[in-house]
């Protein structure tokens, strides 16, 4: 699982031209062309299939969100992939053509077409071979560098327990390699060996990974999870400092409490990063202290911790300067004040459904996404399994609900993660540094 030598100088080569990469929606890879700063025409949400609710597969559901279009708020498109398997988290590639979206269960990977015609995504691939090819199971982030797609995993295939790694795909759609979350690494904080997110700063060629828990753990009804103090155990308590160009881990962070997903400010001279922990519900502030070190360091309550709100996804201004934060168990939105990342305030809160799980901004901060799925073993039971997607507009005061989209009564599923696009040519504005083509996945 060792990085191979003739993979080291396209390493260095991508990352020469990017040292004045931005980055997309706030909350994408700094290598992605095609940069959305208007407005958006659709959103797509990878959901997951419920038994008995329509076709009872997981599928692509892609809304119109463009206020000028006769079809605002509306479905106008659905690609059902057939089966459950625990659909999660997609990412595109880096020239924006193709969306990649997995499943956490079965591990398969779908390639969907989003650039010929955005308002129909196409299925073009269907990827099986990451456990037999990796060793590692659980696809969770997909984030991409030129000409290839990094695949942050869950899991491995031998005990279905944290120990995981990093997965590297061409944009064919073809394996490249596999880099192991380290299990051993010299230094004050153990390694645990387990994954999550992905984010790069190609600034400072420095990659982070964060970690969660395995297939047994977050397949498990949540319920049972949470009363069993064995498994509660087998969380992810660590961030990993990557030195990107070699993909090589140099430093394992304490971030007790299983650290999820990890924001880069995108302010210009910024260099550091933030995530949320789970369990502990805390904020973690990612920055290199005098030395030139890099240090986790708890920086703020999420809510009530004693209370677990389960801080389960934030996103970041495009100016570094608040963080949205969604708390799946109190159904609450949350804004923090970033003006010092050392100290975060929180700002504002509003219930915006019984359960929350993802949260996505617009480039210009004034339209606020929100689904309500978090695991299919993990969504609430009776009333409280809400399934929806919301518009909210921001004021900078007040989060005001524009539409919904009830996904039970549409007979869609459980909604879960959510990308935009935008119309070739059209009325969004698209800007963004481009990207050579290396390669799209076979037609």
């Amino acid at each position: 699982m060792k990085t191979s030598r003739r993979l080291l100088p396209w390493l260095v080569a991508l990352l020469l031209p990017m040292a004045t990469a931005t980055a997309d929606e706030t909350c994408n890879s700094p290598y992605m062309a095609n940069l959305i700063k208007g407005q958006e025409d659709y959103l797509h949400v990878w959901t997951l299939g419920v038994p008995g609710l329509g076709d009872g597969a997981d599928k692509l559901v892609t809304v119109d969100v463009n206020p000028r279009s006769p079809k605002y708020g509306k479905v106008v498109d659905v690609v059902s992939v057939g089966g459950r398997g625990e659909a999660h988290h997609m990412g595109f590639t880096d020239d924006r053509r193709y969306l990649w979206a997995g499943r956490l269960d079965d591990s398969k990977i779908f390639v969907f077409d989003v650039g010929t015609n955005p308002a129909r995504p196409k299925l073009v691939k269907t990827i099986s071979d990451l456990p037999g090819k990796s060793g590692f199971v659980g696809p969770h982030t997909f984030y991409p560098i030129p000409g290839r797609m990094l695949i942050g995993t869950l899991s491995n295939a031998r005990d279905h327990g944290g120990a995981t790694g990093i997965v590297v795909y061409n944009n064919k759609g073809d394996y490249v390699t596999s880099h192991a979350i380290p299990t051993a690494l010299p230094g004050a904080v153990q390694a645990d060996g387990y994954g999550y997110d992905i984010a790069v700063n190609p600034n400072r060629n420095v990659m982070l990974t964060s970690s969660f828990t395995g297939h047994k753990n977050y397949m498990m009804d949540l319920g049972k999870l949470m009363a069993d103090p064995a498994a509660m155990k087998n969380f992810g308590n660590t961030m990993v400092v990557w030195d990107f160009k070699a993909m090589k881990p140099t430093k394992v962070l304490g971030t007790p409490g299983a650290p999820l997903e990890i924001r880069w400010s995108l302010n210009e001279g910024d260099n550091w990063a933030i995530t949320a922990s789970a369990l502990t519900s805390r904020l973690w502030l990612i920055k290199q202290d005098e030395r030139g070190e890099w240090q986790a360091r708890d920086v703020a309550p999420i809510g009530d911790p004693a209370k677990i709100p389960l801080p389960v996804d934030i996103s970041i201004a495009a100016n570094g300067k608040s963080l949205w934060v969604n708390t799946f168990m109190d159904g609450k939105t949350r804004l923090f004040d970033l003006t010092n990342p050392a100290a975060p305030k929180q700002v504002y809160e509003k219930v915006t459904g019984k359960q929350v799980n993802m949260v996505s901004q617009s480039w210009d901060g004034k339209r606020v996404y929100v689904t309500s799925s978090l695991l299919a073993n993990w969504d609430k039971k009776g009333n409280d399994n809400e399934q929806f997607l919301k518009l909210f507009s921001w004021d900078g005061k007040e989060l005001r609900e524009q539409w919904k989209i009830d996904f039970t009564k549409e007979g869609l599923g459980r909604a879960h993660h959510m990308k935009f696009t935008a119309k070739p040519g059209g009325v969004a504005a698209i800007s963004g540094t481009a990207i050579a083509d290396r390669g799209a996945p076979a037609r």
